[in-house]
């Protein structure tokens, strides 16, 4: 999942609902609900799915599985293999129909860590905490370096290092400073902040580019610089670089990707993700003339017998004789990067998506739409999974030509903001479902699922969907810590979830689908979008 900003600023006492009193349920289900009356709510059905949800929940232990027993599930790595075949036989074994590895197409090649050990040696011992960046090279064995500094602004700078990289250890002149942060890392959607969600206005149509093709700009000098460096360094036989962000201190550390992963890409230069305390404390030495070396033992292991990326599909199938051919979908991204076993980006959003699965078979539900999962790989390089499932099975966004899946598409929901609670969902500019999914929301009331927004957000795989006319939806999520602390970094792990949340998320979820699977009509759509070509 790619970043989004929210107001650190304010914080929102949570729902404990462990403490949800019966008699709230019971007065919700009594108060005055219009909307509830025009849209059919099968009340029955929304009471035995929260007890099994929130009772009776197995979704902490699913994302045991899929965090601490697989490990991180970067695309095509070993732990994305154990992850999606967990996935695959759990959904059989509860009962869900033609669980399977679904082949997409090429991705590129599979990379694991093997082994990392950094440490100063001269001008004293310190032990430091780095992270490879994906598809980088080892150093193939321990070496003892030399830090030699390198200052990374133009192409012209590059070359006066030519001749002298040989066995050393890079790092950027770029001093960053360490701030003292005093908001809270973690927390939750006011009131106040759901009312301007619920009160938002639809955007105002995209005019589109103006024609002649317009400026494009320039590559930023310094990247190009970098990009120049690494090729120099690793062909005169460097040992490796350091790097850092404004984001990794306090032992948290971002690491993503180093580089390209196709089958026919050569392994990139290793560069390795520090913190700035450790960085600025390594750089501070090396500038001032006393001489830096450094333990550096890094392997690293590329993945290229199978270059096919795989998603995790299953499905409950429709029993009515009329509609058992349409479709709804719930799905979440299952691949993650590499620094942490990506808890809340995005084995939160899969594990739920799988507890409502388990959840509708576990009541026995005979829905009259077939029900399907989807747990995407390669979202983090792009939403690859989705959009390539997409394209196969409902349309191709470039041409818009429709295969006969499309028409019969009800709605996608998908999760991807961490481990906070639902608070209600996005309509991505879909207007003729707000009253609609009011009335889904208004059996969770007391559990802080109440608003709908008109508005959308994006870097996940219901875009996918959105991309060809399809009812694609994201869910409006508290934000925890997600930004401040472990999406994308080697904080993002099992203990960072909230396990009252992740039971709500699951709860509503399962009721969003089985509302979506028993309606008498398709959710209304968009506008069918233009071809992208």
């Amino acid at each position: 999942m790619v970043p989004w900003t929210i107001d650190h600023g304010l914080t929102h006492k949570p729902t404990n609902m462990r403490k949800t009193n019966h008699y709230a349920w019971l007065l919700a289900l009594s108060m005055p609900m219009t909307a509830l009356a025009q849209e059919k709510v099968d009340l029955e059905m929304m009471k035995k799915i929260r007890e099994e949800g929130l009772q009776r929940s197995q979704v902490m232990d699913i994302a045991f599985n899929l965090t601490d027993k697989s490990g991180n599930r970067l695309t095509n790595s070993a732990g994305y293999t154990r992850a999606a075949n967990y996935a695959k036989d759990a959904l059989t074994g509860w009962g869900v129909s033609n669980a399977t590895l679904d082949p997409w197409g090429e991705f590129g090649k599979g990379w694991d860590l093997e082994k990392m050990y950094v440490a100063v040696t001269t001008p004293y011992y310190k032990p430091i905490l780095a992270w490879p960046k994906t598809w980088t090279a080892g150093t193939k064995g321990l070496k003892n370096a030399e830090v030699l500094v390198v200052t990374v602004k133009d192409s012209a700078q590059i070359e006066a290092y030519k001749g002298q990289l040989k066995n050393k250890i890079l790092i950027v002149d770029q001093l960053t400073e360490y701030k003292h942060s005093f908001r809270a890392d973690a927390v939750r959607y006011t009131d106040s902040q759901l009312a301007r969600m619920a009160a938002a206005t639809p955007p105002p149509a995209n005019p589109g580019r103006p024609g002649g093709g317009g400026f494009r700009g320039t590559p930023n000098p310094a990247v190009r610089a970098m990009a120049l460096l690494k090729l120099m360094a690793q062909k005169e036989g460097a040992v490796g670089m350091f790097t850092t962000g404004i984001r990794n201190h306090d032992g948290t550390i971002f690491a993503q990707g180093g580089g390209a992963y196709k089958g026919t890409d050569p392994e990139n230069f290793l560069d390795m993700a520090l913190g700035i305390e450790d960085y600025n404390t390594i750089l501070r030495l090396a500038k001032s003339g006393t001489p830096v070396k450094m333990d550096v033992d890094v392997k690293t292991k590329f993945q290229t017998r199978d270059l096919q990326g795989y998603n995790v599909i299953a499905e409950i199938p429709g029993t009515d004789a009329a509609l058992k051919d349409e479709m709804v979908m719930i799905g979440a991204h299952l691949d993650s990067w590499q620094s942490g076993t990506g808890a809340t980006d995005n084995a939160s959003g899969s594990a739920v998506m799988l507890e409502a699965m388990r959840i509708l078979k576990t009541l026995g539900v005979q829905p009259k739409r077939t029900i399907r999962i989807g747990l995407w790989s390669g979202e983090e390089q792009g939403l690859l999974g989705s959009r390539n499932y997409v394209k196969k099975t409902f349309a191709d966004p470039a041409t818009m030509q429709t295969l006969p899946a499309h028409e019969k598409f009800s709605a996608y929901y998908n999760i991807d903001n961490g481990t906070g609670k639902i608070r209600g969902i996005y309509l991505q500019g879909n207007a003729s479902c707000k009253d609609i999914f009011s009335a889904w929301l208004e059996p969770f009331r007391d559990l802080g699922a109440t608003t709908v927004t008109i508005s959308n957000t994006g870097g996940t795989d219901h875009q996918a969907f959105d991309a060809v006319g399809l009812p694609g939806f994201q869910f409006i999520q508290d934000p925890i810590e997600y930004n401040t602390r472990t999406h994308h970094s080697n904080m993002d792990v099992y203990d960072h979830l909230v396990t009252d949340d992740l039971k709500q998320i699951a709860t509503i979820v399962a009721a969003f689908t089985y509302n979506t699977a028993q309606r008498d009509a398709k959710l209304p759509r968009k506008a069918m979008p233009k071809p992208r070509n």
